[in-house]
This record gives structure tokens, sequence and C-alpha cells, in this order.
């Protein structure tokens, strides 16, 4: 086997992820282990890297690769009303109950490139609470928020995102939301401007505001019980009171330190309340 193909062993891997700790303030230490070697593994083999010191020194030394490096073992996979019964809770049981405050605050934490943010602006739009309501959407990744803030996705994966927002309940054309060009579709800036896309690292930094709903979805999966749990906290003291918190398809609070603050709104598409401080 060839040199750039050998696997990388437990200690490399730790010695890069104290580099990306260290170096940049990337803690990626409680994160599932096997994850995030796997993932490491993947980059060194398709990037044919002659030694494990080669690849550890193109981290420490180009800011470019790290970017690169920061795309393939932080999870961007995501798409327009994914999961739509989700969106369909959404629209039925808990914006109605935010149309009661004067101000709307939805932090969309580990947003990705920005497709379920601007779902959930296309839903506010629709239930006239847009005018009303600011979307935080923040990922740790610096790269793919700069996809989300141009609000241009391949228009190749319009057809599959008008099914998905029909399936929530989508009640106008979905082409209204952008304009075709070329091979790309923009959406509009009617929803762009009531988005902040900024970048947050849910392992280190702190709570910056109080919302009324958070949504993260399908990023816990990646963490260990620990750092779940310290998200989770981060999340309770960041929703008001009454507050809804939404995860994704495969998380749950139930056997984590915070279950007792909430009780659950929709139990199969993961939508809790909190209750108590």
């Amino acid at each position: 086997m060839m040199d750039h193909l050998r696997h990388l062993k437990d200690e490399d891997v730790l010695l890069l992820l104290n580099d990306l700790l260290e170096q940049y303030g990337y803690d990626f230490t409680d994160y599932s282990f096997a994850s995030v070697k796997r993932r490491l593994q993947r980059v060194y083999i398709a990037d044919r890297f002659p030694s494990f010191a080669e690849f550890r020194y193109k981290v420490k030394t180009d800011p470019g690769y790290l970017v690169h490096l920061m795309e393939q073992i932080t999870v961007n996979v995501t798409e327009m009303f994914r999961d739509p019964g989700f969106f369909q809770e959404l629209r039925k049981q808990v914006l109605p109950v935010l149309a009661t405050y004067p101000l709307i605050r939805i932090w969309h934490a580990g947003c990705s490139s920005g497709e379920e943010a601007y779902s959930v602006a296309i839903l506010l739009h629709e239930l006239n609470l847009l005018h009303k309501s600011i979307i935080y959407a923040t990922d740790i990744n610096e790269s793919v928020l700069e996809t989300a803030r141009k609000g241009i996705f391949p228009l190749q994966y319009m057809q599959q995102y008008s099914q998905n927002y029909q399936l929530s309940g989508g009640q106008q054309e979905f082409s209204r939301y952008y304009a075709a060009n070329y091979e790309h579709a923009k959406f509009s800036d009617i929803l762009r401007e009531k988005i902040i896309f900024a970048a947050h690292n849910l392992v280190t930094d702190r709570s910056f505001n109080e919302f009324q709903l958070i949504i993260c979805r399908n990023v816990l999966i990646y963490f260990n019980k620990d750092l779940q749990d310290k998200v989770l906290h981060l999340f309770s003291d960041s929703l008001e009171q009454l507050g809804f918190l939404a995860l994704g398809a495969k998380e749950t609070l139930r056997f984590t330190t915070v279950a007792p603050l909430f009780k659950p709104v929709a139990h199969k598409e993961k939508i809790w309340r909190k209750i108590t401080s």
C-alpha cells in the first residue's frame, strides 16, 4: 500500500484536533471521535498526502486549506423543507403561538448553507409574520455561511424543494420565492433581509440573545453525551420561558439533564416547549 493511502492512527487524529483547538479555536475534542476520525481519514486519502507530518503541516500553515478541511469535517447536509412533517408542525403548532409576540426572534443553530433558514422565512411570510421576525442563522463553517448569505442554490434542486414545500403545507407556487438564472435560483430579498447569518461555535461560544424558538437539527448526533448536555443547557439558557426547541429526527431530550425543563409538543417531529428555568 502506498504511503498516502495509509490509515491515520488515533494519536494522529488527537494531534490534529489539538492543533485545531490551540491554533484556531475549533474544539472538536467532544465530538464523536469515530466520526471525526472517519472524515479526517477521507480528506487525508483524497488529498494524497505522502505522510501525516505533511498533512499536519498543511493544516497548521495554510489558511486556505483550513477552510477546505473545515468544509469536510463539519457536516453540511441540508435541503429546503427537509422532513416536511416537521415544517407542518411548525406551521400548525409553533408559529401561531409566536404570532402573539410583538417581535419574533428565532435562532437556527448549525444552519449550514441556509436552506432550512430560508424555509422558516417562507413559513413566516405565509403566516404574515415575517415583517416582525428576525432569524439568526449560525454555523461554525464560514464558507457555507457565505453561500447562505447569497441565497443562491442550484436550480436542479428546486423540483425536490418544491415537493418538500408542498408536503409541508405550502399553499403558493414555490417558484414565487426565487428568480431562476441559468443554472441557479436566487431567493428573494424579502426573505434574505430577515435572516442574519453569523459564525457561532456551539462548543465554545455563549448565548447571544433570548429567543422564542431555537432550531438545531441533526447537529447533536455528532457530539458525545457531555457536549450534548452542554449545548442543550446553552439552548435552554437562550430560550424565553415557554419558548420552543426543535431538534433533528434522531435527537431527543430524553435522558439529558435538561429534560425536566421541557415538555413535548410534537413527539415524532422532536419539538419541545420550555416550562421552567
